[in-house]
């Protein structure tokens, strides 16, 4: 015969089990708006029915409920979207960083525009064919000097802003570098506080968000692979385990494991001191040459703009490219342009002031002479001759054949250089317009192509983690459902308490009075 009082256990477990759903619901309310916090649920599971089979069991029609229990309490998270997620993540943490690297550059060449390196240039030929009209005329060869001035500052300018971002982009890498080591090991401590409590059948589902939270950062920095394995102990089937995270390349190699079930590896970047570049990359004991880090993210991004090297002595990258075709220009701009000044005469020589040479119209502070083949950094370097800075007289306006003083033969040879093809440092025959013309125009289309990708991966990764949200996130209108559903449960379940004691009072106090 079963017992009259289990159905105060029935209900009691019942009672207990919907306080719990309560507790869980108030803890999801509470959490509404904290970051990376994944709403909870309480699995609710039938307790063994009664009797259980056996030779001794009482007789009964069939097995009766004995109540609920409160299984688990289990965080609704899709793992799916969690990979879709940081996938996208990765994605955008590439792009967004290369487009903002291209913003800062385009802000400094400043193309086009009044003041740019192109409007400066143009402003220094039209000095050339003013002076062209009245070489003799002291005020034109004045604006031809500042305006020579003025092209050599803003070589100047271009050429140490850029490289003053350069540097920035070198901190920002020691910045991510150390941001990398540091979320690797927030990871690992978490591993092991979340080992400390699965062996004992409890699931540390906070800790679990933070790590997930910690992973998602993660993400944007550098292309990973993330999988489990078992703590020990006895945990729950829902446990997830410690997180091994690896890095990968392009094709989803392993290019060194960041994260591990016993602990974690450091992240190095290291630089080569001779040409300022970054040449490899070193997770845990696995050097890699940055050439072959093919994992996608924001390190990837800075490096690739810093610069790395490419070969022994080559340097690539987004601004050295740049200032090495600016060096080439400068370059080759002065020298030309020395080479043409100085096959005329100046006044100096045709008036007996000077016996000297024809002076260089332009030199480099560090090399002297524009002559000697030193183009790296010359654009920061470039500035008029002290010959043409003490006198406008060792302007070189006419002829060196047959001069005279009112001769502007090699002025006009002066101008027309623009407008002629040299070639330069990559093997291309180009005017200096048409140069600077393919320069920003190639700088442009690459800014355009990081912006539209950088706004694709923005789109995606926000469409994946509305969906993310559809599944993870508290709603504050279920939640009050679920209170509402909860609370009734649990009243209905002491309302069932009231009537066991109201039966076992009769049973107790009314039966057997008989004959009293």
């Amino acid at each position: 015969m079963r017992s009259t009082f289990m159905g105060l256990e029935t209900a009691r477990r019942g009672m207990f089990t919907q306080q719990g759903a309560l507790h869980t619901t108030g803890h999801n309310i509470a959490n509404a708006s904290t970051p990376g916090y994944t709403r909870q649920r309480v699995n609710f599971t039938q307790t063994e029915p009664y009797p259980g089979a056996g030779l001794n069991m009482p007789q009964l029609p069939g097995q009766v409920g004995t109540g609920v229990a409160a299984g688990s309490v289990q965080r609704v998270r899709e793992s799916f979207l969690d990979v879709q997620y940081r996938g996208e993540n990765n994605k955008l943490g590439y792009w967004e960083t290369r487009a903002e690297s291209y913003t800062k550059m385009e802000e400094i060449m400043n193309e086009p525009s009044d003041s740019g390196l192109s409007a400066t240039m143009d402003q220094f030929w039209q000095s050339l064919q003013d002076l062209a009209v009245n070489p003799n005329n002291p005020g034109a060869r004045s604006v031809v000097r500042q305006r020579a001035v003025a092209v050599t500052e803003t070589f100047n300018y271009l050429s140490s802003s850029l490289t003053g971002i350069r540097a920035d982009l070198k901190n920002e890498i020691s910045i991510t570098e150390k941001e990398i080591n540091s979320l690797a090991e927030q990871i690992n401590n978490l591993n092991n506080q979340i080992a400390d409590v699965e062996p004992h059948g409890l699931l540390p589902n906070d800790l679990y968000d933070e790590r997930d939270r910690l992973v998602d950062q993660l993400s944007s920095l550098v292309n990973i692979k993330v999988d489990y394995s078992m703590s020990g102990g006895k945990p729950s089937t829902l446990a997830e385990g410690k997180a091994n995270i690896t890095i990968l390349d392009a094709k989803g190699s392993s290019l060194g494991q960041l994260v591990n079930g016993t602990g974690f590896n450091k992240l190095t970047v290291a630089f080569d001191g001779s040409d300022e570049s970054v040449k490899t990359v070193t997770v845990g004991a696995t050097q890699v040459d940055f050439q072959k880090f093919t994992s996608s993210g924001k390190l990837k991004a800075l490096v690739e703009s810093y610069g790395y090297e490419k070969s022994p002595g080559e340097v690539a990258g987004v601004y050295p490219e740049m200032l090495s075709e600016l060096d080439n220009m400068a370059y080759m701009f002065a020298y030309q342009f020395n080479l043409q000044h100085q096959a005329g005469a100046t006044p100096n020589q045709m008036n007996g002031t000077s016996t000297a040479p024809t002076p260089e119209f332009f030199s480099d502070v560090k090399n002297g002479s524009v002559d000697i083949v030193n183009k790296n950094g010359i654009s920061g370097r470039l500035t008029i001759s002290a010959e043409i800075g003490a006198s406008l007289d060792n302007i070189a306006t006419s002829s060196g054949a047959n001069p005279t003083m009112g001769d502007a033969s090699n002025i006009k040879a002066l101008a027309d250089l623009i407008n002629k093809p040299f070639k330069y440092g990559n093997d291309t025959d180009s005017s200096f317009r048409n140069y600077y013309e393919v320069l920003v125009g190639g700088m442009a289309v690459e800014s355009q192509e990081a912006e539209r990708l950088s706004s694709n991966s923005g789109t995606l990764r926000q469409a994946v983690e509305e969906r993310r949200m559809s599944v993870s996130a508290v709603s504050i209108d279920e939640e009050m459902t679920n209170m509402i559903q909860f609370q009734h449960a649990y009243n209905a379940s002491a309302r069932m308490i009231s009537l066991q004691d109201e039966l076992l009072d009769k049973i107790i106090n009314g039966m057997g009075t008989g004959g009293r």
